[in-house]
């Protein structure tokens, strides 16, 4: 009987929270008037959002990837001291708000040293194209370290000691041995950024601003066209960022599988 009640407790918490997301998701596509969907989605500045969504997007995932790899294999491999403090650090603006890591990068590329040296090269980084990309390198990254560390926790340091063993350097049996067991992880690593990436509203409009068919992206859009009370354009923008997220999600695990067989 308690067995029933414990299962029976659980599995209704489950359903109900499972039902109630599938019906908000549910909503934003089926509420709106889909001839409206048609016109917003082939509109100038829907279009501009997209382009400039996933270039941006790209453009952060790759350089996510080479920062998860480097850092979380130091993670799972050395031992130095502030470890742990590192760790923690790497950790941190998964606990911020997306607002308040926007405000310190903007704080760190608007004022002080860094700010005066880049302005005195000629770069002007905030409210550019160019501070989306730093906004949603640093609000992924740390999903991306925190898959690769584990993944390369879960991988015996062994494997790399008998490829070294048989003549490799360290690099070669990282990457001869180390990193092909790892990428089912990194792929991992890499749908978690892209939707991270496509996502980033709050980062982004702090450091980078919302200049309209500048530094729009979809987000950005979306929070745009609903302050104008455009909900067909704001509805818009939604489905299309489901739907580029749920696409990246198939592309990769389709990917994930052929690599993995």
């Amino acid at each position: 009987m308690r067995t029933r009640i414990f299962r029976g407790s659980f599995a209704s918490v489950t359903a109900l929270f499972s039902a109630m997301l599938l019906w908000a998701v549910l909503s934003l596509i089926f509420m709106p008037r889909w001839d409206e969907v048609l016109q917003s989605a082939l509109s100038d500045e829907m279009l501009y959002s997209i382009r400039l969504s996933l270039l941006t997007s790209l453009i952060s995932v790759a350089i996510v990837m080479v920062l998860a790899v480097c850092i979380g294999y130091v993670l799972a491999r050395f031992s130095f001291p502030g470890h742990h403090v590192l760790r923690t650090l790497v950790d941190l603006p998964m606990a911020f708000p997306e607002l308040v890591l926007g405000l310190c990068l903007l704080l760190l590329f608007g004022h002080g040293v860094l700010s005066q040296w880049l302005k005195g090269l000629g770069i002007n980084i905030v409210f550019s194209q160019a501070a989306i990309v730093i906004a949603q390198v640093f609000t992924a990254a740390p999903y991306a370290i925190r898959v690769s560390y584990a993944t390369f926790r879960g991988i015996n340091p062994r494997y790399e000691l008998v490829a070294r063993s048989l003549g490799y350097c360290e690099f070669s049996a990282f990457w001869h041995v180390t990193l092909p067991m790892a990428k089912g992880g990194l792929f991992a690593a890499m749908v978690i950024s892209f939707a991270r990436c496509m996502g980033c509203f709050g980062t982004v409009l702090i450091l980078a601003g919302g200049t309209r068919m500048f530094t729009e992206t979809l987000p950005i859009t979306l929070y745009l066209n609903i302050s104008y009370g455009n909900l067909a354009m704001a509805m818009t923008s939604g489905i299309i960022l489901i739907a580029i997220s749920l696409g990246a999600i198939l592309v990769f695990e389709l990917l994930n599988r052929e690599v993995m067989l």
